[in-house]
């Protein structure tokens, strides 16, 4: 298991932020998410750093989708981030934990009216427009509330990215954005230039989730830098800014091999640069859109075992009191992790164990066949790099309540989302 950020080993023992494992779980008890409040805001700074937010001006926005309790809210203003919400609850959680709303950046393929009614109102700063549907609307509110709104074309650039099928955005294929190949950007440019209430300022382009090369996001900057050139000729419509989305790899498990914040980042302003100006054109804002890298490995989830069923020659399985309620993504796509015992770390591994969640579902498994030390009921696992799509995916399945999540920092510990209780999961019921 590798160790991420601020963890360390004592005598056995891990620490997180300075805090001993076994003293969180006391305290809280499992499941339970915990943060290094550190590693993110270390990563958010490197971001910040090497994407040149403060020479040239360019912007770094956290996917908040990822994970986005108000105070991760709190969190990335204080870190001089923007924020990509792509709904109304994203926005909403934004709104009340008093994050600015002129740097907000509001996605979706399908955005209900109420929603671009909302975002309106409150004053997002841009909206990206995935579609005609969305376009009209966008102007129809704005007439009503007599305003104009700053937006962003996404655009499909056919880029086929080395992921999974089911995290795939860019290829032509796909349920977002402006089509390149048939004609539906150069239509949208066409009707953006005769509504009133709308400024086109920019586009984006999100090529796909946990890549771990740097070649397709050459390709994007390529296209998107053409674009550029080719929509002031022949629209005379100045693309100011420039979104090439996230998507960076993190690491799960000794398979994955990611590049680091700077490489990614120099990569791209690098290629920017060359593209720019072999096309004798003025370099756009950049923006790009982080959100698995900052917050992936600064997460772990913590659970007690419980049954043990060992059948003889087959496998071995390890049962803990969560599972795909609180961890989709190895039933979704079968996503791999590591793990340990708390108060075990570095001890030989002398079991092969397939870790089962406690879900009335076969398919619900969260590691298959991984080597660990030897255990026994009541011990304590972890499964680290947790923190991006465990708690936002999280849900009620089997009327399981959700975990609480908690910061730790300089050894001490801070709950920042309670506990579901049984009252909790049925207050909306009738």
């Amino acid at each position: 298991m590798k160790l991420h950020g601020t963890m360390s080993v004592k005598n056995r023992n891990l620490y997180i932020g300075g805090v001993k494992c076994e003293k969180i779980v006391k305290k809280y008890s499992t499941p339970l998410y915990i943060f290094d409040e550190t590693l993110i805001r270390q990563n958010c700074r490197e971001y910040v750093n090497y994407f040149k937010v403060k020479e040239n001006n360019n912007k770094v926005a956290y996917a908040g989708k990822a994970f986005l309790p108000m105070y991760m809210c709190k969190l990335i203003k204080e870190e001089n981030l923007y924020l990509d919400v792509v709904s109304g609850g994203e926005l909403y959680t934004a709104y009340k934990s008093q994050f600015s709303m002129k740097n907000i950046l509001f996605h979706g393929n399908n955005k209900t009216i109420n929603e671009i009614e909302m975002g309106i109102k409150l004053g997002v700063g841009i909206f990206v427009v995935d579609n005609f549907y969305e376009l009209d609307l966008i102007e129809e509110v704005c007439k009503r509330y007599n305003t104009t709104q700053d937006i962003y074309f996404r655009i499909t650039p056919g880029i086929e990215a080395h992921t999974h099928e089911y995290i795939k955005t860019g290829q032509i294929d796909s349920k977002f954005g402006f089509a390149l190949t048939n004609g539906d950007l150069y239509e949208a440019l066409e009707k953006v230039k005769v509504y009133k209430n709308i400024k086109l300022i920019g586009l984006h382009a999100h090529i796909g989730s946990q890549i771990f090369e740097v070649d397709p996001y050459m390709d994007a900057v390529d296209i998107m830098m053409n674009l550029v050139k080719k929509i002031k000729e022949n629209y005379n419509i100045q693309i100011e800014e420039i979104d090439l989305g996230g998507g960076i790899g993190v690491y799960y498990t000794k398979h994955d091999k990611p590049k680091t914040i700077k490489e990614f980042c120099e990569s791209i302003i690098n290629r920017v640069e060359k593209s720019c100006k072999k096309l004798k054109i003025n370099k756009p804002i950049l923006i790009i859109e982080p959100g698995r890298s900052i917050v992936a490995n600064a997460g772990s989830t913590l659970y007690t075992i419980g049954s043990i069923k060992d059948i003889k020659d087959i496998r071995t399985y390890v049962s803990v009191d969560g599972g795909m309620t609180d961890n989709i993504r190895p039933s979704l796509y079968q996503a791999g992790y590591e793990c340990g015992v708390i108060n075990k770390i570095g001890l030989d591994k002398i079991n092969q164990v397939t870790v089962a969640g406690k879900c009335c579902e076969s398919g619900d498994i969260l590691i298959t066949d991984t080597d660990i030390m030897e255990i026994q009921s009541g011990d304590i696992l972890i499964t680290t790099s947790t923190g991006a799509y465990g708690y936002s995916m999280s849900s009620n399945y089997n009327k399981i309540p959700k975990p609480a999540v908690v910061f730790v920092k300089d050894g001490k510990s801070k709950l920042i989302c309670k506990r579901q209780s049984y009252k909790d999961l049925i207050s909306l019921e009738l």
